[in-house]
């Protein structure tokens, strides 16, 4: 793999896994997992969005498939147990017998195989070698990723941003509500080295760190389960981690603190994930921009 190739990683029990992208690009499905832990990867090559969730070990069929059908151009998926379908960016079950459930997600980290690579260098890649006749190396939908044209047709438009900006977004409720409140930061804004932001989203206290050189960005809740609320600083050069807070915490891109009083601690996930901008803005048309001086 080129180093500057996108990848996602995820952190389940211990292990790292590497699903590279231009794979995704064409099944855009994994289930994983052992059989009494499984989870589903999920990756939306038209919208740029990639999830985890955790399946149902007790179904007797805890996969997931690509049901071929799209909303606002997004990957719908269902269940092979109950046919019920998913919608991957409202995260939840929009029909069938598990309808309004929503998944239980477990933390993606998105960025460049070569960052990804340094900072877990004992992580699982996927390989190429999955049993279906694909050339990888041609990415099949052209030049889709940096031009401004669609495929499909989405309810709302908003043109503050290039409709392929990559953001990382954060949300509240439970997707599809009409009192969804959204905010996104575009990760070609971070800059060169990992800045770490420190704000407030509804009555949510976050940290966002990202790195625009890097290619990655997260977003984690900063206040502990017993009401803590920690302030971080960013920390560069030290991958895998990311960031040190104001009692002398070192924690790393999975939100895990590795040293200090804390060791061991893990920060709570958020609604939040990385996809293209016209996505985010179609699913939650109120969508609030931080880095935009001229935006709400």
């Amino acid at each position: 793999m080129d180093p500057s190739d996108l990848v996602i990683a995820v952190k389940h029990n211990g292990t790292v896994k590497i699903y590279p992208h231009d794979i995704m690009d064409w099944h855009e499905i994994v289930n994983d997992g052992p059989a009494n832990d499984p989870y589903v990867m999920s990756y939306c090559p038209l919208t740029g969005s990639a999830m985890a969730w955790l399946a149902t070990p007790t179904d007797a069929n805890s996969s997931f498939g690509v049901s071929g059908l799209l909303y606002n151009t997004n990957l719908l998926l269902y269940d092979r147990q109950t046919d019920s379908v998913w919608s991957q960016m409202f995260e939840i079950s929009i029909s069938g017998q598990r309808i309004r459930e929503i998944p239980e997600r477990i933390q993606v980290l998105e960025g460049k195989f070569g960052t990804l690579r340094d900072m877990y260098p004992s992580a699982l890649v996927m390989t190429r070698r999955t049993g279906f006749t694909r050339n990888y190396e041609n990415y099949p939908y052209g030049g889709y990723r940096e031009n401004t044209s669609l495929l499909f047709p989405v309810t709302h438009a908003d043109q503050r941003l290039h409709p392929k900006t990559r953001v990382i977004g954060i949300r509240s409720g439970s997707g599809i509500d009409a009192d969804t409140v959204t905010k996104v930061y575009q990760l070609g804004e971070f800059g060169p080295t990992t800045q770490a932001i420190n704000d407030q989203f509804q009555n949510q206290s976050i940290i966002i760190v990202g790195n625009t050189d890097l290619n990655f960005a997260v977003i984690y809740n900063r206040e502990l389960a017993d009401g803590t609320i920690l302030t971080f600083t960013a920390i560069n050069n030290d991958l895998p981690n990311i960031m040190s807070d104001d009692e002398g915490n070192v924690w790393d891109a999975f939100g895990t603190a590795v040293s200090g009083p804390r060791a061991g601690e893990q920060l709570s996930i958020t609604r939040s994930y990385t996809a293209y901008w016209f996505a985010w803005v179609a699913h939650f048309p109120d969508v609030e921009i931080h880095f935009n001086a001229d935006g709400p």
